[in-house]
């Protein structure tokens, strides 16, 4: 009795040696990820100037050096006609307090940044930073923009 070994054209073959001739390609095609990279890039480097503190104010410049800070900090605003913004919203005199006690994790501990409009009045700023003192909050700094050069 004969057994038919024929490989010709007609016949499939079957088994491991199918794969002889055309080996899978095992390499990672990063081309799509590098296009993707570079999109979110630019998104981040679009969107990173917005997610500055709300309210827009002209700040006085000066040489101070900004100090280390590894958290958000609480901050309140005084714009140019003396409205008074506890982060991004706007509270009154009476309210600030009681809000800022609500807010402040860290308890009369809490650093309490103060933005001034540059042309604000002066005896806003002052009620509001009396205000925060006598309420017992004694970590406030002030903000400024550094001085070009």
């Amino acid at each position: 009795m004969a057994t038919r070994t024929d490989t010709s054209a007609g016949t499939r073959r079957r088994g491991p040696e199918r794969f002889r001739r055309h080996r899978l390609n095992a390499e990672i095609n990063v081309t799509p990820l590098v296009d993707v990279m570079l999109v979110l890039l630019i998104v981040f480097m679009i969107a990173a100037p917005l997610l500055s503190v709300g309210v827009p104010v002209e700040l006085p410049k000066t040489d101070a050096r900004s100090l280390p800070s590894q958290q958000e900090p609480i901050t309140i605003t005084v714009d140019r006609e003396g409205a008074v913004f506890l982060q991004d919203r706007e509270v009154t005199l009476d309210l600030l307090v009681e809000r800022l006690r609500a807010i402040a994790g860290n308890g009369y501990e809490e650093r309490i940044y103060l933005r001034a409009d540059e042309s604000s009045d002066y005896g806003a700023v002052m009620k509001v930073m009396a205000r925060v003192n006598a309420a017992g909050f004694s970590n406030l700094g002030l903000v400024t923009d550094p001085v070009s050069q």
